[in-house]
């Protein structure tokens, strides 16, 4: 795990040597984590940091690594190169498919561009998780 990522289902948040968190800002994240993995019965993770080129394919591989990709949603945020990416396995895509995937997308970015990377955050996994709904 890098500086400033976070993964579903890790005791405590990671330590942040010099990352865009605080610690209260990461428990923010992490209950969130919580909340949309329990409410969905998917696993939720998030990472942010830089992301190689080309980005889509980056994430992609980040996904393809977590402990479940087929039930996982994976939001991949890059402040410094803007760019965002949400990645779902095929059993989570089937329950938020990408019309909603975008959606999400776009609250995010719009809270992003307002300077509030934790609430654009918390914002996608909230209504990701409300598309998937109970599972």
């Amino acid at each position: 795990m890098t500086v400033g990522e976070k993964q579903a289902g890790t005791p405590n948040p990671p330590e942040v040597l010099d990352g865009p968190f605080s610690t209260r800002q990461l428990l923010r994240i992490d209950e969130a984590l919580r909340l949309a993995d329990q409410g969905t019965g998917l696993v939720f993770s998030v990472f942010v940091g830089g992301l190689d080129e080309p980005v889509r394919e980056h994430a992609e591989r980040l996904h393809r690594q977590l402990a479940e990709p087929d039930r996982s949603i994976l939001i991949a945020v890059s402040p410094n190169q803007r760019q965002l990416e949400i990645v779902t396995g095929r059993q989570a895509r089937k329950r938020v498919p990408d019309t909603y995937t975008r959606l999400a997308a776009l609250s995010m970015v719009a809270a992003f561009g307002g300077g509030d990377l934790t609430g654009g955050i918390i914002i996608g996994l909230d209504q990701l998780a409300s598309h998937a709904g109970k599972g």
